[in-house]
């Protein structure tokens, strides 16, 4: 071979492997990166080629896959009683994505799942259209309907818990949305829809049980409560030395008790709790100090559980709680004076809280002081409904001794029959609760948040529940807003629905 055809050769060779490494590199090593581009549509046609897996409640669909004229997206996502279900599930779209459920467990649903490979081979072989895996939900049907119904009209959000399990068994946000709405096969239809719930000042699609953090009002006394019986220093019967009102160090000002609250000077803990003394509890906190209120509070998971900073994108703490969906913190902060410490106390000042989890310190209660991690996953089941992989139980902390919750539980029965709100009594159940009014804007100007916290006990079974109203309207008047009326009844009924009642 003369030289310059060898030069050739050798040239040809050299555009040979460069070839190969090239294909190489785009097959093998960034092949994944080109299959979960945004923009390979591609992959999206593929994934909309076949039926979605269906979400589960009491082992019934309430989603589902509609077949379609359109070449490009054969399948469409349907879903019954969207709204009701769409704090849990979310959304998933041809264009716009998924959140919330539809996206964490996207794998399992569209059928990638390593763990559902025998199936799709099982398929391939004996002709059957691919379909993809299932997710059984923790919810309760009849209870999630109650949730719904009793918050409808009204912006707020409601979650029950099983407090020996962690199973989230209601989880209701409203005003809610229909996903169906960004399921459709009609790129412009979607994109109204998309631009009309965005706008919505009401904001449907927030998801305000995990996603929005409240002052909790004086059910955060609960927490108060705790540090106090566990010090040592405080028994539920007997008598505080606290004046009504108690004067704010260093001020002229004074912390009252609500117009309607009488005997507040000097009650015990548990009469305190019943008829919701802001001054008994200050003055605890004051007497504990600040520290040994954060310290309840972040056995409880203030400060700890739901770390998460959405405006970077990413975690930066190992304790973020998930259910899987992510939470967002809820917050004791530290505070500079006592006066600030007093305010906090009873759950005002910077304190913040989402409704799961003032669920969660209930459920801890009822649960004899054991903080259980919730779930909204019961299982993850074939497209044969055999179960892949199961919920397992798992305790996060002893907020409180057993002993101490034994107390509180007892106390909290007390404000049902005794104090602040007898109308969440249900006949031949053993009812705990605690109401819940927080301000809000400057100088008080908002309606407040209406909170009800509760427990329900028949037969060893158990159920917490925490529900949040925002606004109440402009036809109710500031007096009128209390936890107990407006709260309470959606309480009430989800825990009829729970124990059957």
């Amino acid at each position: 071979m003369n030289k310059p055809l060898r030069k050739v050769s050798v040239f040809c060779l050299i555009l040979v492997a460069a070839l190969m490494l090239r294909s190489n590199w785009v097959q093998v090593v960034k092949a994944d990166d080109y299959a979960d581009h945004p923009q390979n549509r591609r992959a999206v046609y593929e994934e909309y080629s076949h039926p979605r897996g269906d979400f589960l409640v009491d082992n019934k669909p309430i989603t589902g896959s509609e077949k379609t004229d359109s070449k490009k997206f054969e399948y469409q996502r349907t879903y019954t009683n969207g709204p009701m279900y769409a704090p849990v599930t979310g959304f998933k779209s041809q264009f716009f994505g998924s959140n919330l459920l539809e996206n964490i467990e996207d794998d399992i649903l569209n059928g990638d799942d390593d763990r559902l490979f025998v199936r799709r081979v099982i398929d391939v072989i004996t002709g059957k259209d691919r379909r993809g895996g299932n997710v059984e939900l923790t919810i309760n049907a009849a209870a999630q309907e109650a949730a719904f119904k009793g918050l409808n009209g009204k912006t707020g959000a409601a979650v029950a818990i099983d407090p020996a399990t962690g199973k989230v068994l209601t989880m209701v946000s409203t005003p809610s949305y229909d996903p169906s709405l960004l399921a459709v096969n009609d790129n412009a239809a979607q994109s109204e829809a998309w631009k009309t719930l965005n706008e919505d000042p009401a904001k449907p699609m927030d998801n305000r049980a995990i996603r929005y953090t409240y002052a909790p009002g004086s059910t955060f006394k609960l927490i108060t409560a705790a540090a106090a019986l566990s010090s040592g220093k405080y028994k539920p019967d007997e008598a505080t030395k606290f004046d009504s009102p108690i004067r704010y160090p260093n001020s002229n000002q004074s912390l009252t008790d609500h117009p309607g609250v009488a005997n507040c000077k000097g009650a015990t803990l548990e009469r305190a709790l019943e008829i919701s003394c802001n001054t008994v509890f200050a003055g605890v906190a004051t007497d504990l100090g600040d520290e040994a209120i954060k310290a309840q509070a972040e056995k409880f998971g203030f400060n700890d559980f739901g770390k998460y900073d959405f405006t970077k994108g990413g975690a930066d703490t190992k304790n973020n709680l998930d259910i899987p969906a992510r939470v967002n913190a809820s917050l004791y902060p530290e505070n500079e004076d006592d006066a600030q410490v007093m305010r906090a106390a009873i759950g005002q000042q910077s304190v913040r809280a989402t409704p799961l989890h003032m669920a969660m310190v209930v459920a801890a209660i009822a649960n004899n002081g054991k903080v259980m991690q919730p779930s909204l996953v019961n299982a993850l089941r074939s497209q044969s409904l055999d179960t892949i992989e199961s919920f397992q139980e798992k305790q996060i902390s002893e907020a409180v001794s057993p002993e101490v919750a034994k107390q509180l539980q007892d106390m909290m029965v007390g404000v049902v029959t005794e104090g602040s709100c007898p109308s969440a009594k249900i006949d031949g159940v053993k009812v705990g609760g605690k109401t819940g009014t927080a301000q809000r804007g400057v100088n008080n100007s908002s309606p407040p948040y209406a909170w009800f916290v509760s427990f329900a006990e028949v037969d060893g079974k158990k159920v917490a529940v925490a529900v949040v109203v925002e606004d109440q309207g402009a036809d109710v008047e500031r007096d009128d807003i209390s936890g107990c009326a407006a709260a309470a009844p959606t309480a009430v009924g989800i825990m009829k629905a729970v124990l059957g009642k």
